[in-house]
């Protein structure tokens, strides 16, 4: 316990003196560099959490959650399950396969995705505001492409394209591949450039007519109500498809994700050394104050206090530095990640840069989300290593001779 002596004696010794100028820059520093260190992890967090959210957003929106591929025709029974309708919004059938457009001098490997007309409509990529279409169908002999697809081949909706098939028709002269002319029907934008560069989206049947494939080859792609908790809902759908390939969009993009990850850990660590250093100035200043305070605490100890009470009562002055920095940052650094958009486009606006270009980053906004559980990790750090840091000043202070202290006075 703190007793009421020990309380008035660490406030008045945090009161600033005349004589103690030297002593009040080192307090205001480490203040400063711990606030500021707290307020800069928290506002990385902010910006790599929001550009991770964006990011699943986007693949979530443009991909099936769970993709089933059987090694056998898919049983209409399991379709039908009960716990595969409870978790699911949409179950579509799908077919894709390699091919190669053709457009005047230019050409490009693409991939082939195909759906069933009733089943184009209700895809989440439908729903964009940047989809441009003359219809929202999947025609027989229409093709939907992606916005970067249609900058590459300078196409627009309603132009014709060539497309050349994987598979070959057989001749008198031998095996030639399958070319058929397409219209451009649709334009989508998912806002991830290799997803709008390499994949067009087909009539299911012309696909498969097309590149030779069988209806019975087929993939169950299954849009879940929850696709954030991708994880225990396939272990649901694999249990319901034991003997099937089963994979989820987090599979297909677990490089990606892993490296962010990795990225954040790394950026947490390193951006926590300078919460360590400027906590390392507490060590500075606490021991000057010790010097400062030599005389004070010779005539404590004389009048009786103890040295256990001494230990708290510097322990108390780092504590209280610490703390009420990194309460500082903390309120510094949530403001900064709530208004990080209205701040860039200030900054991208007086000095006329482009801070978050849209065609590296393929977001027009920065994205910036707070999460509860970083900033109590990165408080709870800060107040760690600030009283880590205040235990040698305050145990030096408490081991000071008080006659040698008085007599050198």
């Amino acid at each position: 316990m703190i007793s009421t002596l020990e309380k008035e004696i660490t406030f008045r010794f945090l009161k600033a003196r005349k004589k103690d100028g030297f002593l009040n820059v080192i307090s205001i520093f480490s203040f400063i560099g711990i606030s500021l260190g707290v307020a800069v992890l928290i506002i990385v967090m902010s910006v790599m959490n929001g550009f991770r959210t964006e990011l699943i957003n986007k693949i979530v929106g443009f991909n099936s959650h769970i993709t089933i591929k059987p090694y056998e025709p898919i049983n209409v029974k399991n379709i039908n399950n009960t716990n595969l309708k409870l978790i699911s919004n949409n179950l579509i059938m799908s077919n894709s396969s390699e091919a190669i457009i053709l457009r005047e001098q230019s050409s490009k490997g693409i991939l082939l995705r195909g759906y069933l007309e009733s089943d184009f409509s209700k895809l989440e990529l439908m729903n964009n505001k940047n989809f441009a279409d003359q219809n929202k169908r999947l025609e027989k002999n229409f093709v939907s492409i992606g916005k970067e697809l249609s900058f590459t081949l300078d196409l627009d909706i309603g132009d014709n394209i060539t497309i050349m098939s994987s598979s070959g028709i057989e001749t008198l002269i031998g095996n030639l591949p399958k070319q058929k002319t397409f219209i451009v029907s649709s334009i989508f934008d998912s806002g991830l450039a290799d997803f709008d560069n390499n994949i067009v989206f087909i009539n299911l049947n012309t696909l498969e007519e097309f590149s030779n494939l069988s209806k019975d080859e087929r993939n169950l792609e299954i849009y879940l109500k929850q696709p954030q908790q991708i994880e225990n809902q396939k272990k649901i759908v694999q249990n319901i498809f034991p003997n099937d390939l089963v994979y989820t969009w987090a599979d297909m993009n677990k490089s990606l994700f892993t490296a962010l990850k990795v990225e954040r850990n790394v950026m947490f660590i390193i951006l926590s050394l300078i919460i360590i250093v400027a906590a390392f100035n507490i060590i500075s200043g606490l021991t000057i104050l010790v010097k400062n305070k030599t005389r004070d605490i010779a005539i404590l100890k004389s009048i009786g206090v103890l040295n256990d009470s001494i230990i708290k009562i510097f322990f108390l002055i780092g504590i209280i530095i610490g703390t009420s920095a990194t309460l500082f940052g903390i309120l510094l650094g949530v403001l900064f990640s709530v208004y990080v958009e209205n701040i860039r486009e200030f900054i991208s606006s007086i000095f006329d840069i482009s801070l978050f270009p849209e065609e590296i980053y393929f977001l027009s906004t920065m994205p910036s989300e707070i999460n509860i559980g970083s900033i109590f990790l990165i408080s709870v750090c800060s107040i760690i290593i600030t009283i880590m840091v205040s235990i040698f000043p305050a145990i030096k202070a408490a081991k000071l001779d008080p006659v040698k202290s008085l007599k050198y006075e």
